[in-house]
């Protein structure tokens, strides 16, 4: 948030009405003497900055000073991206107050170094330790700027907090959002890029369980492939999410960590939570697929065939998948190749990856990627059994009895022995007929319905015919008996 913008929160008042008659005078004298009284309960004693203020500007122009009432505990200060907790209380120099969070009885948090605030708190706060409680003056440039904040703020308004800084965490980082990793950021790092999947990253980091180091060590890992380094799934995540140069301190729950099993090398025990210092030296990124050439992105993919086999034959289905889909990035778009050998081998890595990949998604349970991948798979080569076999049982999981039927059917012509087509097309079948059956009952109960209720709508109407007929012999005996006594209106009119 800008200068410019309310970042703090400030309560607006009610305003009064205007225009009161004459007739209310005694009122508007009562009303006059509340809103002094009230004025005289939203002023504070006017600041005045003494000798231990400091200045906490990065240009030490003076602009933002901080002055400690009360020292905090220990060393520790907010790092960017933390989220902070503090009761404040905001003034003008003259003393008028125009906001408190202790008169709204509620701590305030922001994000701090973000702009969720005016820029004098992200700098004045990220100077405090726990428990402190301090004095802030900034002038306009670094509170709400030439505008101010109408109507408490006026405009080029120099403004003065009382801030007390309760606690702070750090930045949930964890995928799932569950503050399961919280990281907190010592240095920034270097421009803009991050480690992503594959990445060679070169870290040093010292490991904490309570307040024994267990490892302090330089060690080069790939993202995806920690753990055979022995990082944890935790300390990875933050490593994801470091720039170069960056320096990070990271509390990791156990379950991001050795979980309920521990760590007997490192001496965890089971359920510990962990503190990781990460200093990210250096990383390499996989090569995009415009860097390289096609001989260059055979090799590449070959060498990604094989690590997400290995992750696939031990249940790592999420990390194989992202080794066969960088296969896909490489060589999906390399559709005329002039060399018939780097055709070939392009064909059957991309073909493998396809295959693997529908595997991948439906073990997972993502059917209908799985059968886009298989499509894939099948454009390269229209008779292949595992493809037909797999977007088949997609099929079968989607309910799509009629195009899992067509699939086994396709793989029983290329292999009439193959057993587990043979059991699935069955499987697909029946369901098929058992559609069907309840489809025929239904029908047939509706049809029976309709011709019950046709029946009684034919018996009604029979019913009302009959009863017309018979108020007609009645009516018609009773105009002849009329006519027969000379009271029948054509007889009068005679």
């Amino acid at each position: 948030m800008s200068s410019e913008q309310e970042a703090v929160p400030v309560e607006i008042p009610v305003g009064e009405e205007e225009g009161a008659s004459a007739a209310a005078a005694v009122a508007e004298a009562a009303e006059a003497s509340t809103a002094t009284a009230e004025e005289a309960v939203d002023r504070v004693p006017v600041y005045v900055r003494g000798p231990t203020a400091v200045d906490v500007t990065p240009d030490k122009d003076g602009g933002v000073t901080k002055e400690i009432v009360r020292s905090g505990e220990g060393e520790g200060r907010p790092s960017t991206r933390d989220t902070v907790y503090v009761h404040y209380v905001g003034s003008l120099v003259d003393g008028t107050k125009f906001d408190s969070s202790r008169d709204r009885g509620e701590r305030f948090k922001f994000t701090l170094g973000t702009g969720a605030v005016i820029k004098a708190w992200d700098m004045a706060v990220a100077t405090m330790t726990k428990g402190e409680v301090c004095v802030v003056q900034c002038i306009a440039k670094y509170g709400y700027g030439k505008r101010g904040s109408k109507p408490k703020i006026p405009p080029e308004a120099t403004l003065v907090f009382e801030i007390e800084l309760l606690d702070w965490r750090g930045e949930d980082i964890s995928e799932n959002l569950d503050e399961g990793i919280l990281r907190s950021q010592l240095v920034e790092g270097e421009g803009y890029q991050t480690p992503r999947d594959m990445s060679t990253c070169n870290v040093h980091v010292v490991g904490k369980c309570g307040d024994r180091v267990f490892e302090d060590r330089d060690v080069t890992f790939i993202i995806g492939e920690g753990d055979a380094a022995g990082v944890t799934a935790g300390l990875e995540q933050v490593v994801r999410k470091s720039k170069l140069g960056s320096k990070s301190k990271a509390i990791v729950k156990s379950k991001y960590a050795y979980g309920s099993e521990g760590n007997a090398e490192y001496n965890i025990p089971p359920d510990a939570d962990l503190e990781y210092e990460v200093d990210l030296k250096s990383f390499e990124l996989l090569k995009d697929s415009w860097q390289l050439n096609i001989k260059e992105k055979l090799e590449s993919s070959e060498n990604l065939k094989n690590k997400g086999t290995e992750f696939f034959k031990v249940g790592k289905l999420k990390r194989a998948k992202n080794y066969y889909e960088k296969i896909v990035e490489y060589l999906k778009d390399e559709e005329r190749l002039e060399d018939e050998t780097e055709m070939n081998s392009r064909n059957h890595l991309l073909l493998a990856a396809y295959l693997n990949l529908a595997m991948c998604h439906l073990k997972l349970q993502d059917d209908i990627e799985a059968c886009h991948a298989c499509d894939s798979a099948l454009a390269i080569d229209p008779r292949n059994e595992k493809g037909l076999f797999r977007r088949g049982t997609a099929n079968l999981n989607l309910r799509n009895y009629e195009d899992s039927v067509a699939d086994f059917k396709a793989v029983l012509e290329l292999d009439p022995e193959n057993k587990a087509a043979k059991n699935q097309l069955a499987i697909a079948t029946h369901k098929i007929k058992q559609i069907r059956e309840n489809e025929k009952k239904t029908y047939a109960g509706m049809f029976e319905k309709f011709a019950n209720e046709d029946v009684k709508k034919a018996e009604k109407l029979q019913i009302w015919k009959d009863g017309d007929k018979q108020e007609n012999k009645v009516e018609n005996g009773a105009q002849t008996a009329a006519t027969e006594s000379g009271d029948h209106p054509a007889a009068a009119a005679q």
